[in-house]
């Protein structure tokens, strides 16, 4: 709004958010992009303006992103035929190719030229650079699906406190150059425990995690969490967001959030107002 009240509203805004500036001032902030935030182009730029926007108040945040619905149509079109189990892609050798080639080539620079766009100094990565990501197989029917063993931190670290904003791939390493395709939200919880951040967040696509009547719950401990659990109350693709939330608040990350990334500025709300888009984790 190009008048007086427009710009005095924009200033009492700024003002508004010291405190929380002030708040992440050095943070590491993990972020899990994922949902709308990821496929719809006028969404992605505004995601990654405001990711410049944190990094240029002196906030540190990490990318991890997944890619499901480009690696379905990538097979499609390559007349390759995948299937699920448990929820989890079946990733045969042929298969691992593609999700590598998809994740780790077209979706990953497609993010940093995001970001680059709107005036950030991206780097992409995945977790066979500089061994980040050390897996194990998952389950033999699984095929190429990596369990993660250990989480070498050396190369997140070194653009902690940089002009860089790293983005990271979900594919991992194993013994004699194996590699392996890992879900992105398990990544993301496994990074932020080892970066000990201060915030994991994790967008999606719904409002957050909701009551048995419904409604948006803003808060959650680990024991209300896993009681919702136990009730069914939390269910079906909503329980591995959780489960990852809980893992890493019970492992150094101060708190966890899940976001709806349909919102629009939902990672700025979270962080520098009171006004939060979704449901937090903290410690009991």
């Amino acid at each position: 709004m190009n008048t007086k009240e427009g710009f005095l509203n924009t200033a009492k805004t700024l003002a508004e958010a010291l405190p929380f500036l002030q708040r992440y001032d050095g943070a590491i902030i993990v972020i899990k992009l994922g949902g709308h935030a990821m496929t719809d182009l006028t969404a992605m730029k505004s995601f990654a303006r405001d990711i410049v926007l944190m990094k240029q108040c002196n906030v540190n945040p990490i990318i991890i992103h997944g890619g499901g619905p480009m690696i379905n149509a990538t097979l499609a079109k390559l007349d390759i035929t995948s299937s699920f189990h448990e929820g989890k892609r079946i990733t045969t050798e042929e298969i691992m190719e593609v999700v590598e080639m998809v994740l780790s080539g077209k979706v990953n620079k497609s993010i940093v030229s995001a970001l680059n766009d709107q005036g950030g100094k991206a780097v992409g990565l995945s977790g066979k650079d500089s061994s980040l990501i050390y897996c194990e197989q998952d389950t033999p029917e699984l095929g190429c699906v990596g369990k993660i063993m250990e989480i070498n931190p050396e190369v997140l670290n070194s653009f902690i406190d940089s002009d860089f904003i790293p983005v990271v791939a979900p594919i991992g390493y194993g013994n004699n150059s194996k590699t392996y395709n890992i879900n992105g939200d398990t990544v993301a919880g496994a990074l932020a425990s080892s970066l000990n951040a201060d915030r994991l967040l994790l967008l999606t696509d719904v409002e957050g995690v909701k009551s048995s009547e419904g409604k948006l719950i803003p808060q959650l401990d680990s024991i209300q969490a896993r009681k919702l659990i136990k009730d069914g109350v939390i269910s079906e693709g909503m329980i591995p967001k959780v489960n990852t939330s809980l893992d890493a608040i019970e492992n150094s990350v101060r708190a966890a959030v899940i976001i709806d990334g349909r919102v629009e500025h939902s990672c700025l709300l979270e962080l520098f107002t009171s006004h939060g888009a979704g449901t937090l984790f903290r410690n009991n």
